[in-house]
Parts: C-alpha cells; sequence; structure tokens
C-alpha cells in the first residue's frame, strides 16, 4: 500500500486577509448583551418570553440564525421593527473573533478564534473533492497529557461553552459562503470532534453543540456526518451514544496498556480490556456504522508487524476501521514519523485481516494544521509577536 505525504519541509503558507480588529472590538462593545449563539431551542423560547414575545418567535429566530446564518438584526425582514429594536437591545448573534486566518498551499483552512475573555482555540477545515470536514475544538487547551499531541502539551484552561463550540461551525460557514445552509453539495459536510481538548470531559457543552448543529431546521449537520473522538473515557461513551448517536473515534494508539499508559495517560484510569468493552456495547454499532480506531504511527515505538498482529486481535469481532496516522512532528517533539514502509507493512497485516486500514495523508503541515499539532502555531505566533515588541 502507497502512502502520499508532505514533505515536513516548511512550505510558504497564505496568511488570508482578515477582520479580526473590527471582530475584536464587536466582541468587546457586545460583552453586556446576551448571546443567542448556543441557547437550545428551550432557551431561546425562554428568552423570547422574558421580552414579552410569544414562543413562535423563537421558531423564526432559529430560522435566521441557523438556518440563513444572519448577525444583523435589522436585516431579519420577516420580523417586526418593534421586535427587532427590542432584540437588538438585549442581545447579539455573536461569532467568535477571528485572530488568525491561515490557508495551507494543499486548501486546508486554519482559524485562530478568540472568545470574550480573551481565551483561544484553532478550528480546521480540511477541503476534499467530495466533501469538506471541520475540525471541532472542545477545550482551550487539553485535559490528557498524550505524549504524542502537541496540544497535550498546552495545560487545560478551561471548557468551551455551547455557543463557543457552535460558534466554530457558524464562522467556517461564514468563510465558505454557505448560507442559506445548502442541502446538497456542501463545502462543510462533516464534523470531527477532533480538535484540541477532550470532548467527553465537556460531555454536556459540547452534545448542547451537537443538537443544535444536526437540528433539521437549522446547521442541519446529519449525526451520520458527525465523529466525536475520545482518547476513552470509558463511563461517557454509552451515553454518548444513546443521547447523540454520533459516530464514535477512539484514540487507541497502543495495544498494551504497558505503553498505552505511557503515550496514552487516562488509560491508567480506563485500561483497554474496559475501552473494548465500551465499544463492543456502543449503541448504533453495526457494519454500516463502524468504529474507528485512530492509530498515530510512531517510528520504533508502536509500529512493528506484531503491534499489527496485536491490533487485530484487540478489535476482532468490532465492526470497525483503522485510521493509521503517520505522526506530524512538533518542535521538541519526543517521537519521530515510522517509515513509509513500516506504514505500509502494518497497513497490509490489518487490511488482510478484513478491516478496512486507510493511512491518512498529513494536511496542512506548513500552517501547524495537521493532527496534533493544533494550538502550537499559534503560541509561537504570540510568542514571536512579543519578542518583537520587547
Amino acid at each position: 500500500m502507497q502512502i502520499d505525504h508532505q514533505s515536513n519541509a516548511p512550505q510558504p503558507a497564505a496568511i488570508v486577509p482578515d477582520v479580526a480588529a473590527k471582530d475584536a472590538t464587536a466582541t468587546a462593545q457586545n460583552a453586556e448583551f446576551v448571546n443567542l449563539v448556543g441557547l437550545s431551542r428551550e432557551e431561546l423560547t425562554e428568552a423570547m418570553t422574558s421580552i414579552g414575545q410569544p414562543a413562535f418567535r423563537a421558531r423564526q429566530l432559529w430560522n435566521w440564525i441557523y438556518h440563513r446564518g444572519e448577525t444583523d438584526f435589522a436585516k431579519m425582514s420577516n420580523l417586526s421593527k418593534d421586535f427587532r429594536a427590542a432584540l437588538t437591545e438585549r442581545f447579539v448573534v455573536q461569532r467568535p473573533a477571528i485572530t488568525v486566518d491561515r490557508q495551507s498551499i494543499d486548501g486546508t483552512r486554519k482559524w485562530l478564534l478568540k472568545f470574550p475573555d480573551g481565551q483561544e482555540v484553532e478550528s480546521v477545515h480540511i477541503p476534499e473533492e467530495d466533501r469538506g470536514t471541520l475540525c471541532v475544538s472542545s477545550q482551550v487547551g487539553c485535559t490528557l497529557t498524550c505524549k504524542f499531541c502537541h496540544t497535550g502539551t498546552q495545560k487545560l484552561v478551561r471548557n468551551l461553552t455551547a455557543a463557543e463550540i457552535v460558534g466554530q461551525v457558524m464562522n467556517a460557514r461564514d468563510h465558505l459562503g454557505e448560507w442559506p445552509s445548502p442541502q446538497d453539495g456542501r463545502m462543510l459536510s462533516n464534523i470531527v470532534m477532533m480538535g484540541m481538548g477532550e470532548p467527553l470531559y465537556n460531555y454536556e457543552n459540547v452534545a448542547k453543540a451537537l443538537k443544535i448543529v444536526m437540528d433539521s431546521e437549522g446547521i442541519s449537520i446529519s449525526k451520520r456526518k458527525i465523529t466525536l473522538s475520545t482518547a476513552g473515557v470509558v463511563p461517557m461513551i454509552e451515553r454518548c451514544g444513546q443521547e447523540l448517536g454520533v459516530s464514535l473515534a477512539i484514540s487507541l494508539h497502543a495495544v498494551t496498556d504497558e505503553l498505552r499508559n505511557e503515550i496514552v495517560p487516562i488509560n491508567k484510569k480506563y485500561p483497554i480490556a474496559q475501552l473494548m468493552q465500551a465499544c463492543r456495547d456502543y449503541p448504533t454499532l453495526s457494519n454500516a456504522r463502524r468504529i474507528t480506531f485512530e492509530y498515530v504511527m510512531l517510528k520504533g515505538i508502536n509500529d512493528s508487524p506484531a503491534d499489527a498482529r496485536a491490533l487485530v486481535k484487540l478489535i476482532k469481532g468490532i465492526p470497525a476501521k483503522v485510521n493509521l496516522i503517520p505522526f506530524n512532528p512538533w518542535p521538541g517533539a519526543p517521537y519521530e514519523r515510522s517509515t513509509d514502509a513500516a506504514i505500509n507493512a502494518f497497513s497490509d497485516i490489518v487490511f488482510n485481516a478484513g478491516y478496512a486500514s486507510p493511512v491518512r495523508t498529513p494536511r496542512g503541515e506548513d500552517i501547524m494544521a495537521a493532527c496534533g499539532q493544533l494550538k502550537s502555531e499559534s503560541v509561537k505566533l504570540r510568542r514571536s509577536a512579543r519578542d518583537a515588541a520587547a
């Protein structure tokens, strides 16, 4: 099996013209208003009744906010002038401010987004010929300390709110020009909760946000097009399947507890046997809706033929596919990427055992937007700016 990946050498990346200063000013001005983005249907109804409006106004607003993507109450033409004026006095429809907007030579686009408290996260849009996937963050920093992931070297600052999670999706829609929500030919067709953070350690906000994203009268991205990735928060996996029904991805990366304890430390709390049982019990699991096991390829660490055979044995009986991820290096990383030959041999063993085993082509490496690299480039940029000002 052949693997196609970019050179590790830095390549020129496009800096997309932006309106970050304008957005930051708007954020500061709107800090005292209630943001309607991120409210559930029930909360939006309560907000409307609190200003003396009938409940059906919430449905009208839902359409304007999540189907049409409108942020200006004055342009919501089927609402009365008095109602629009009342909204303007109390509420906003606010996106995150954009600090950095970068586009890779391969078309991948990364946004560094800033929230009213000054905290930042990154989200990444990865275009394909027949679809486009948005990688969404769930935390500022990360709860976990996976050794191969640069985000894991940054301490958890806080969970993102539902508004901040939904805002990442709406920001991408803004820049892709996909309002009103298209039904076919979308450039944002899929969502993966694989950005910064562990989604199941921020489950309430993640669930609230994804329910908004999945709502058929709004953004309307099907649960079949949404994948939630977890490093293995076992007690929350079943609840996620029951309440959301999204596809599940497991950041596995090792086939023994000894190694996984080292590179994915959450394994010390929820070892592999417990994790595999949770996968076997996952609601909606079937041959049509397989679990994806993510496996980063680390040279001389977890990439041997024996590891591949152990992986096949481990997932036996689980409808699954295995995504092999060539390690994406970052400054000071303790590992190296496996050789193409080792990755191909590993993939062949898994494939011959009856499991799809695609090798993920690294995307956005030139802008530090590849898997495991999020936030590192933005941290470097901010440090460079501080040094220049000193």
